[in-house]
């Protein structure tokens, strides 16, 4: 299986032209999952509720799903996005799960980071990995790297591969952590993190780059740079990810305490 991420910089509201340029970077390379930054179609810094709720759509009849699918459909892929799900009067940080055949899942932030507390509802939605051919993956939002419990339910419901749109801003420490999470849970992930700035308002923010695919003992794959768009990919075989064990003697799930770990 072919994995890769698209990195670039979106510009603020401007969802066509932010497409635009997604999809021309994935028509440079082949793959069979592409994962895409978290609001790549919007951009991340909003200044109000009511600035939100204009640049975001329903799931799956909002445009930019529609935009997803209609490359999906094109290219044969499937794909990974980040966007702005609205959903009646509520407002969700979401990534949505497309392939040829139309919508296959959607995933809602679970843990919401800075001023996103101000403008989106918490995640409702399982930790539910869907299944690709056969291969099954599972998705997360940026911040819910902090969150080891995010990972490791979704390896222990059957993840094979993490999905991770991101907009990471602390330097450094999602691409380390998505290492562990992936080391830790013996499955492969996949961070597409965007370059680039916001600077709105009083508030700026530093997007800090390294799109990343790690392999399931922690091993970078696929890196990109600092400050470079791109859609780069790498193959993977995910079978790799239903072997769970450290050592001869050690399987990381069977040996799990878990009667221990309640508080």
């Amino acid at each position: 299986m072919r994995v890769g991420y698209v990195q670039f910089k979106p510009s603020f509201g401007e969802v066509k032209e932010n497409l635009a340029r997604a999809f021309a970077l994935m028509e440079r390379e082949s793959a069979d999952l592409w994962v895409l930054p978290e609001l790549f179609a919007t951009g991340y810094l909003f200044s109000s509720r009511e600035e939100l709720a204009e640049l975001s759509e329903p799931v799956p009849g909002g445009a930019t799903t529609r935009a997803l699918l209609e490359f999906a459909r094109d290219r044969g892929t499937y794909l990974v996005a980040g966007l702005a799900e609205r959903d009646g009067d509520r407002i969700y940080n979401s990534a949505v799960v497309v392939g040829p055949r139309g919508v296959i899942g959607r995933y809602r932030k679970l843990h919401l980071f800075g001023k996103e507390k101000f403008w989106f509802e918490p995640g409702d939605l399982p930790l539910e990995p869907v299944e690709l051919n056969g291969v099954r993956i599972g998705v997360m939002v940026c911040f819910d790297h902090f969150f080891p419990e995010v990972a490791r339910t979704l390896a222990l419901r059957g993840a094979q591969i993490i999905c991770h749109p991101a907009n990471l801003v602390l330097p450094g420490m999602g691409q380390l952590s998505m290492r562990v999470r992936a080391m830790e849970n013996r499955v492969f992930t996949v961070t597409a993190n965007r370059i680039g700035g916001e600077a709105r308002g009083e508030e700026v923010l530093r997007f800090t780059g390294e799109s990343q695919v790690v392999a399931p003992d922690g091993t970078v794959l696929l890196r990109a740079s600092r400050a470079g768009e791109g859609a780069d990919a790498v193959d993977i075989d995910p079978e790799k990810a239903r072997d769970k064990r450290i050592t001869r003697y050690n399987d990381l799930f069977a040996d799990r305490r878990p009667d221990f770990y309640g508080l």
